[in-house]
This record gives C-alpha cells, sequence and structure tokens, in this order.
C-alpha cells in the first residue's frame, strides 16, 4: 500500500497552500482534488467573479466618461468576456499545478474518503480505487452553494453562483435571492451588463453582516444602474411561463405572495460546507450542526493528527484565511510550531464600492474593553478619488485612546480591497495613529486618506473637519 507523511484532500487555497508548505517542510505531501486545482475559489469563485466585476464596471465607467468630456457607447459581447475570464482562470490554475509539481507534492485526482485512523481510500472518476496510507490529514473539501426547497440547480433557469459564472449571455431578466456578498457582486455586475436586476432578501437590508453607513453606498450605487430591491420577502417557489420566463413566487412578513416574471433565477443565499464524501466516521469526527470541523488554533480537529482549514473550518468562508489557516496546519503537521491570531484577517466585498474591514469596529473594542477612539476621512475631500470620480465612501480608523493602538479599520469606497492591507499590518504590528499619521503618504493617492482619518482620531486633521 502507498504511503504519505502528509495527505491533503482538497486542492482550493487552503489545501494547496498547505501542500506546498508541508513540502517546503521536507514531507512527503499527497494532494487529492476531485474537481480541479485551486477549488472554488479559482475556477468558480473568486477570480472568475473579480474578472466579470471588473469588465462590467469598465462598461459603467465608459458610459459615465461623458462627465470628462468623452463619448463613447461600449458593446459587450459576453461569449468573448467569458472566454477571457476563462483564460485568467486557466492562466492560474496551470500555475498552482505547475507550483505543486516544482514543490514536490504529488497530486492525485480523486476522491478522498478515509477508511481508518490513518487510511483513505481514492476513488477515481472511472470506479478505480487506491488505498494511502499517512501520518498527517490536512482536510480542505470546502464548501458548494446553499439551496432553497423546491429551487434545484438542476433545473435550467435556476442558477448557482458557479453556474451564473458561466453563462455565455446575459439573460434579459433576473432574480436574485439573496443580498449578501455574492448576491451582491452578481446582480452588479449582470445590472451593469445590461439585465433587469430584482434581488429579493429575507432580512430588511442588503449585506446584513455590515453595518449600514458601510453597506448604504453599495445599495445607492446598485439602484443607480437599475437593481431593484424586495426586503422583507423569502422566496417560495417557481414555475414555468409559456414564453421561455418563469414565475418566481415570494412571500411578504405579512403573508402576501408577489410573483416576478424574469428569466433566470440566481439563489445566493449563502455556502455550506463539504464533508459527506470524507467518511468521517470512520476517524471518529463528527462535523457540527452546520457541517463545519472544529478547530484550534493550530487547525487540530479533535483528532490531533487531523487538521481543517478553510471553508470546511468555519466562518468566515475566506480564501485568504484558507490559507492562512493551511499554512499554519502544514507548519504543525511538520513537526514545527504554529498558530493562527485572526486579530488582523480582513474582510472584503467586491461590490460597488468596494467594503474592506480589519481588526474591531468601535463597538466591538467597547465591548473588549478598550475606550475607542475613531477617526474618518471621506472620499469627497481625496484628490485623488475626485480625479478617478469615485468620491462615494470613506475610512475609519478605531484606535485604544488610551495609548493610540490602532485596534481595527472600515473603509467603503475606491480600491478599499487594496487600502485594507496597511490598516491590517497597523493592527498586526501593533501600530499607533501617530505611528500611521507620521508617516508620509504619497499625493494624490487613494491611501493619504489612511492617514487623514488617524489624523482625524488625533484630532490633527488637515484636509477635513476634526470630529
Amino acid at each position: 500500500m502507498a504511503a504519505t507523511d502528509v495527505l491533503v484532500v482538497g486542492g482550493g487555497p487552503g489545501g494547496y497552500s498547505a501542500a506546498i508548505r508541508a513540502a517546503q517542510r521536507d514531507r512527503d505531501v499527497t494532494l487529492v482534488e476531485r474537481d480541479g486545482i485551486g477549488g472554488t475559489c479559482l475556477n468558480h469563485g473568486c477570480i472568475p467573479s473579480k474578472a466579470l466585476v471588473t469588465a462590467s464596471t469598465l462598461v459603467t465607467d465608459l458610459e459615465a466618461a461623458s462627465r470628462m468630456g468623452i463619448y463613447t457607447e461600449p458593446f459587450v459581447d459576453v461569449g468573448e468576456l467569458i472566454d477571457w475570464k476563462d483564460e485568467v482562470v486557466g492562466q492560474l490554475t496551470d500555475g498552482v499545478a505547475t507550483l505543486c509539481e516544482a514543490n514536490g507534492v504529488s497530486v492525485r485526482e480523486g476522491t478522498a474518503r478515509f477508511v481508518g485512523d490513518h487510511t483513505v481510500e481514492i476513488v477515481a472518476d472511472d470506479g478505480a480505487v487506491d488505498e494511502l496510507e499517512f501520518e498527517s490529514a490536512i482536510v480542505a473539501t470546502g464548501s458548494r452553494p446553499m439551496t432553497i426547497p423546491g429551487f434545484s440547480f438542476g433545473d435550467e433557469p435556476i442558477l448557482s453562483s458557479r453556474q451564473a459564472l458561466a453563462l455565455e449571455s446575459e439573460p434579459r431578466s433576473l432574480a436574485v435571492v439573496g443580498a449578501g456578498y455574492i448576491g451582491m457582486e452578481l446582480s452588479t455586475v449582470f445590472a451593469k451588463l445590461g439585465t433587469d436586476v430584482t434581488v429579493v432578501e429575507m432580512e430588511d437590508d442588503i449585506l446584513p453582516t455590515y453595518d449600514a453607513d458601510l453597506s448604504r453606498p453599495v445599495k445607492r450605487r446598485a439602484e443607480s444602474v437599475g437593481v431593484d430591491f424586495r426586503f422583507g420577502e423569502v422566496a417560495v417557489d417557481w414555475s414555468r411561463n409559456g414564453d421561455g420566463t418563469v414565475t418566481l413566487r415570494t412571500e411578504e412578513s405579512s403573508g402576501d405572495v408577489r410573483e416576478t416574471d424574469v428569466e433566470r433565477i440566481l439563489v445566493a443565499i449563502g455556502r455550506e460546507p463539504v464533508t459527506e464524501s470524507l467518511e468521517l466516521d470512520a476517524i471518529g469526527l463528527e462535523p457540527t450542526e452546520d457541517g463545519f470541523l472544529e478547530t484550534d488554533d493550530e487547525m487540530r480537529t479533535a483528532r490531533d493528527h487531523v487538521f481543517a482549514v478553510g471553508d470546511v473550518a468555519g466562518e468566515p468562508m475566506l480564501a485568504h484565511e484558507a490559507v492562512a489557516e493551511g499554512l499554519v496546519a502544514a507548519e504543525v503537521a511538520a513537526g514545527g510550531d504554529a498558530e493562527l491570531d485572526r486579530s488582523a484577517i480582513p474582510t472584503a466585498v467586491f461590490v460597488d464600492p468596494e467594503i474592506a474591514t480589519v481588526g474591531m469596529t468601535a463597538e466591538e473594542a467597547r465591548a473588549a474593553g478598550h475606550s475607542p477612539t475613531v477617526g474618518e476621512f471621506p472620499f469627497t475631500a481625496s484628490g485623488r478619488a475626485l480625479t478617478l470620480t469615485e468620491t462615494d465612501g470613506f475610512v475609519r480608523v478605531v484606535a485604544n485612546e488610551d495609548d493610540g493602538r490602532v485596534l481595527g479599520a472600515q473603509i467603503v469606497g475606491p480600491e478599499a480591497s487594496e487600502l485594507i492591507g496597511e490598516l491590517g499590518v497597523a493592527v498586526e504590528a501593533g501600530l499607533t495613529l501617530e505611528d500611521v499619521a507620521g508617516t508620509v503618504h504619497m499625493h494624490p493617492t487613494l491611501s493619504e486618506a489612511i492617514m487623514e482619518a488617524s489624523e482625524n482620531a488625533l484630532g490633527q486633521a488637515i484636509h477635513t473637519l476634526n470630529r
């Protein structure tokens, strides 16, 4: 029977990063992946969605260029756009495969299922089964879109996020069930490409996990490109019409039922972990009620030789967190010391404008026993934002009033996902407001807003009124 030191199940960002790091630590590593190296993120999620976000935003930027005296009328060939997106995906997944090979990781195609404490069976697509012994295992099987009863992704009008990203032409009309980050990213993309979009959300606002002052500019921008929102409604069923459309029926809190005729329905109510194929009973592991595998700060599960990383290890489901978890698990599995500090892991939503956060909000800081001080700088006062015609939003910095240490930050605005990195470093390194404000930032740049927000918290901002 073949054997390996470290078995990694799942080839997404958490899995392939763990495999490469373990191999760099001179361990024999086998990576098993059944649906394409790179996982959901590279193949069907983060990368293809951001490619379409970029393309659709370019369309609206060209349409708005008349403000600068530039006149043009863009034409979008969605088929060619999807081809370009696929080229980007292919380049990245090929690169990951090359990196695995160069680092000595053995990649096996198939589904891994546990049959004993230190043994798995690898089932190939053709049904062939091989057994493999391992010392340590890192589970990185990821997640999949959640479904609604009666809304099967096998029915052509019903789309998962994966299917929506593979469409070769934009639907004339689309209902999006769910106004979380996936629903908002894709509803905005399709609206910018010319689709009539209706978003149905059971809560009373978009992006329920974010503060209203962060989500408000996003909702306003989405409405400006034609997205119609319906809050407090739950999707109950659908039926086909004779003209190729379908009728979506939603129920309001009052019990009233509304009908909406659209060409396609995108279900984007969240994601759930994938564990059922692992046969976890064989190693004495039981997922939580929500299907996740609980871990400690070393990413160990209840079985010391089995680790879990990425979406399968719980919320938040973020690719960069999966990578960080994978590197920790690999170090520990290889005999090293490592643990995950989650205090400075950023989040981002690639909506329009972008939202990004790191560390604590003022409310969270107060709950943790700090006396927070807050500084803000609006992009309406940023010269660079004005020249980009992207002035919605702000940078907010949260610090401990006693010593000035930066505890967190929230940004909504242009390039928020890029800007948050500097504030992530500040949180991780324990920098103070004086450290950030005293660092000379290039002018004119968006990053000046970070310096100005820090100065605002100190009561010495130059380009905005002090709080």
